[in-house]
């Protein structure tokens, strides 16, 4: 099926803003939180949306594109460590045809003949956490999760706990070796864990338990004390390598090969194939086994086994050229669709959520599935009673595929126009699918979401305050908004059952420690609609300060305030207009029409302003400070484009900020300087046109370096 692409460059920068917001808020659920929150087959679905359209419009590639990105920001309470080596990412194949394009690019960029073999190593892609275990002189010195490819955490005392990774390699193992695989939780070790975790509950209805297999080994690799982790029963499996000072091999297979005979664990359905029917011969033998296997896997990974090859295909932004994944289709079932509750997020988005005849898919027990919205009810025609197919992509979040008891002759399910929580009435923006309470902040189900959501990791992160204790609070009407957060006393939670002197000064301790948040972080803890970690960043890298970016905000809501429509200018074709306004008065690379809106109606809300006013008597976000030094571009507008290979689009902005350069998303004859990679487009014409400087990356990182 072909994509319909955006029709015009301002249409595209906006649905890139909000794939990149919307990637990198998953990203963090997945790789940070361990608490993802869509499937793979949907994740890869944003992904793919948006290389479609850097495609189609190169010139408008962002700093903050997930294609430059692998994983998530390491999270807070371990140490970070660089890698010495990259960890880098893998492209997704879904179709044979996939595969042979795979191989056709390698042939291409090798400039090999038609009848050159190309030899594959393929094995199954382990559903785990990726780890790289650091070897000096036969002995394990480090060990670090991926992070984001560049920066990882030490759970080196962690990993020492897992049996299954030898503290001393045997034979004769180079002096300096990194070994990388997944640290995974068998399925009936993850089935045996959740059991004794209840069975050790105080309060079963409290207990915690794991969603999966994957999500139970990166929480239990992840512990603050190694103790905990000793007691999860992890195991590991090597699939590559890192840093080294000597390969033992010519051929991928003979590295892993070397791998195992060192002492570590390599996949038994590790096979080097000669071709790519032989490839997709053993993904399918792969395939008809997976359900017994002991571990869950999402796909097989594919190689180029001639690592002389590898070295000369390279890698392009996040992944390898030599290597692809093959993933498989999401698991299915049949089952009985017992009722459609609706469910209120944080902005007020009503979800339907369908509750199952529990059945297990892919060895796991599901009783509950996204109907995703109306519109989707509405397609799928399903009421209670019907009895549906269930697909569980990824191994996440299943959702319902099919109607068997499709009856056409019957109305649609009644979507509520209230909200089930408030009262409210529920509205649908133009061109929008989803259904929205307008209750907002006097919406219980809001108010408890923003409150969980003003304290999570990737806002304000008051460790202690989760969603257990958010609700107590709330219910018992102790907090109803941010600021009520910061007047908790240890004297109020003492009062509580099940509250002792060292934890009620620990959250109260916890709580004061972020009294002086950075603005970024006080940004995306408001929870504006749109705005997500990543423009919080921008918006607070380029006004520096809230007072600064308040004033502007003004500006902006004055300007909505006094812009009629045009004579015969439909509603939705207005406030288009009206957006564009908007998003060239804030000013910010990346904020689109969408984003600026969502800013200014939080600010016309006089409810969200008297929130704003209360919280800020009780925190003070601290400004942004700008550290740079003199250097060749300071004072001058540099343009960065094309691919970048050393170093990721945040990095490179990051380094040409501090050397007290100005970035900019576009070429105008106001830039100073460009900076082109490969693939480079329209901008490096426009600026050959203009008679602009271009320097390469390595011109660039001589420059960094002050030479």
């Amino acid at each position: 099926m072909t994509l319909s692409l955006p029709s015009s460059d301002s249409d595209a920068a906006a649905e890139l803003a909000r794939l990149a917001a919307e990637i990198a808020y998953h990203n963090a659920r997945y790789h940070t939180d361990d608490a993802p929150e869509i499937s793979d087959a949907d994740y890869d679905a944003l992904v793919r949306r948006n290389a479609a359209i850097e495609a189609a419009f190169p010139q408008l590639v962002r700093a903050d594109s997930p294609s430059l990105k692998v994983g998530a920001a390491p999270a807070g309470h371990l140490a970070k460590v660089a890698h010495a080596k990259a960890m880098m990412s893998l492209d997704n194949g879904f179709a044979d045809e996939d595969i042979s394009d795979f191989d056709g690019r390698v042939r291409r960029f090798l400039s090999l003949a038609a009848d050159e073999t190309v030899a594959l190593t393929a094995e199954p892609k382990i559903d785990g956490l990726s780890c790289s275990l650091r070897y000096e002189n036969g002995q394990l010195v480090q060990a670090l999760t991926r992070g984001d490819g560049a920066i990882g955490e030490d759970v080196t005392a962690n990993v020492r706990t897992i049996a299954d990774i030898p503290a001393t390699l045997t034979g004769s193992p180079p002096a300096i070796f990194e070994v990388r695989g997944e640290v995974y939780m068998a399925k009936a070790d993850f089935a045996a864990l959740n059991a004794r975790l209840l069975a050790d509950a105080e309060d079963p209805d409290k207990a915690r338990q794991f969603a999966n297999p994957r999500n139970a080994a990166a929480g239990s690799l992840r512990q603050k004390d190694a103790s905990v982790t000793a007691t999860r029963p992890l195991r590991f499996l090597a699939h590559g390598w890192g840093d080294a000072s000597i390969i033992p091999s010519e051929t991928q297979l003979g590295v892993m090969q070397a791998i195992a005979a060192w002492g570590l664990p390599v996949s038994a359905m590790l096979v080097r194939v000669d071709d790519v029917a032989g490839a997709l011969s053993h993904y399918r033998m792969i395939e008809a086994a997976r359900a017994d296997l002991p571990f869950d896997i999402d796909g097989v990974v594919y190689k180029v086994d001639r690592l002389d090859w590898q070295d000369r295909l390279g890698a392009i932004s996040r992944a390898p050229r030599w290597a692809i994944a093959h993933k498989f289709p999401a698991e299915r079932a049949q089952t009985i669709l017992r009722a459609i509750d609706i469910q209120v997020g944080r902005t007020g988005k009503l979800t339907p959520v369908a509750r199952l005849e529990p059945v297990t898919v892919g060895g796991v027990v599901v009783t509950n599935a996204t109907l995703h919205n109306a519109d989707e009810i509405v397609r799928l025609n399903v009421w209670p009673g019907d009895r549906v197919v269930l697909q569980r992509a990824g191994d996440v979040i299943p959702q319902i595929v099919e109607n068997l008891s499709r009856d056409e002759t019957r109305g649609a399910w009644p979507f509520p126009t209230h909200c089930p929580e408030c009262g409210s009435a529920a509205e649908r923006d133009p061109g929008e699918v989803d259904w929205r309470c307008s209750g907002g902040l006097i919406c219980p189900a809001q108010r408890v979401e923003r409150l969980r959501h003003f304290a999570s990791r990737q806002a304000l992160d008051i460790d202690g305050l989760g969603i257990t204790n958010i609700e107590s609070f709330f219910h018992d009407r102790l907090i109803a908004a941010p600021a009520d957060i910061f007047t908790l006393t240890r004297e109020k939670l003492l009062m509580r059952e099940r509250w002792a002197e060292v934890s009620a000064q620990n959250l109260i301790d916890a709580i004061d420690a972020k009294r002086t948040p950075p603005l970024d972080r006080f940004l995306f803890a408001l929870g504006i609609r749109h705005v997500g970690a990543t423009t919080s960043r921008d918006l607070a890298r380029r006004y520096g300060s809230l007072r600064a970016l308040v004033q502007v905000i003004r500006h902006a809501l004055h300007v909505r305030r006094t812009t009629p429509p045009a004579i015969g200018e439909s509603d939705e074709k207005h406030l288009a207009r009206v957006g564009k306004l908007l998003a060239s008065v804030i000013e910010t690379p990346g904020i689109g029409p969408e984003v600026a809106l969502s800013l200014v109606d939080f600010a016309a809300e006089p409810h969200n302003r008297a929130a704003l006013r209360d919280l800020l008597r009780q925190v003070r976000p601290t400004d942004v400070v700008h550290t740079t030094r003199d250097s060749a571009v300071s004072g001058k507008t540099l343009v960065f484009t094309g691919n970048l290979e050393s170093l990721s689009r945040d990095e490179a902005k990051a380094q040409a900020e501090a050397l007290g350069a100005r970035v900019a998303g576009s070429v105008s004859s106001k830039t100073d300087l460009i900076i082109a990679g490969p693939g480079a487009g329209s901008k490096l014409k426009k600026a050959t046109e203009l008679g602009i400087k271009v320097i390469d990356e390595a011109g660039w990182q001589a420059i960094v370096a002050g030479l």
